[in-house]
C-alpha cells in the first residue's frame, strides 16, 4: 500500500510539473510561451534558451535583457549564415516584438544566451529565467530543459 501512495505522489508531481510548462505566461500585452532549452554537458560555458512571443498590444515591445542565477551573465544573440559561415552576435538593442505579432527566438536564429554557466543544464529539470522587456516589464519563466542535441521543446511535436 505504501509503494501506491508513493507512485500517486510521484504521479502528481509529474502532472503538476507538466501544466507549469504548458501554460503560457502573460505580461500586459504580451504572452510567452514554449520556454526552452537544452541540457549542457558538464563543462559547458554556455547554452541557449528559446522562446515565443506574441504581442497582443497596439504598442510596439522590446525584449532588452535576460538573467538567470545559472550563469554570470546573459545576452539576446542572433545566429545567421553569411557567405556560409554560421555567425553568432550580440544584439545589444534587444529583439523587437512588433505589435500584432509573434516572434520566435528559436536556434539558429534570435535566442538568449546564457554565458559563464556555473553548473550544467540537466533534461529534466527546469531553468528560471527572468525576462525584461522595455515596455510590459520583467517576469520570471519557467525554461523547460530539453535534451542535449534537441531542435525543438518534446512536447512540441516537432521531434525534440
Amino acid at each position: 500500500m505504501k509503494i501506491f501512495k508513493i507512485l500517486a505522489v510521484a504521479a502528481a508531481l509529474a502532472l503538476a510539473s507538466l501544466s507549469v510548462h504548458a501554460e503560457d505566461i502573460k505580461l500586459g500585452d504580451l504572452t510567452i510561451s514554449n520556454a526552452w532549452t537544452r541540457a549542457t554537458p558538464p563543462r559547458a560555458i554556455a547554452g541557449g534558451g528559446f522562446i515565443t512571443i506574441t504581442n497582443h498590444g497596439s504598442q510596439d515591445d522590446l525584449l532588452v535583457a535576460a538573467s538567470t542565477s545559472v550563469s554570470d551573465r546573459a545576452e539576446i544573440h542572433e545566429m545567421s549564415v553569411v557567405d556560409n559561415v554560421m555567425k553568432m552576435r550580440h544584439v545589444p538593442g534587444g529583439v523587437p516584438v512588433p505589435a500584432g505579432e509573434t516572434v520566435e527566438l528559436r536556434p539558429g536564429g534570435f535566442h538568449v544566451m546564457f554565458l559563464d554557466l556555473k553548473e550544467p543544464l540537466k533534461q529534466g529539470d527546469t531553468l528560471t529565467v527572468s525576462l525584461t522587456f522595455e515596455k510590459a516589464g520583467t517576469v520570471e519563466v519557467p525554461f523547460t530543459i530539453e535534451k542535449i542535441g534537441a531542435k525543438a521543446p518534446a512536447h512540441s511535436g516537432h521531434g525534440g
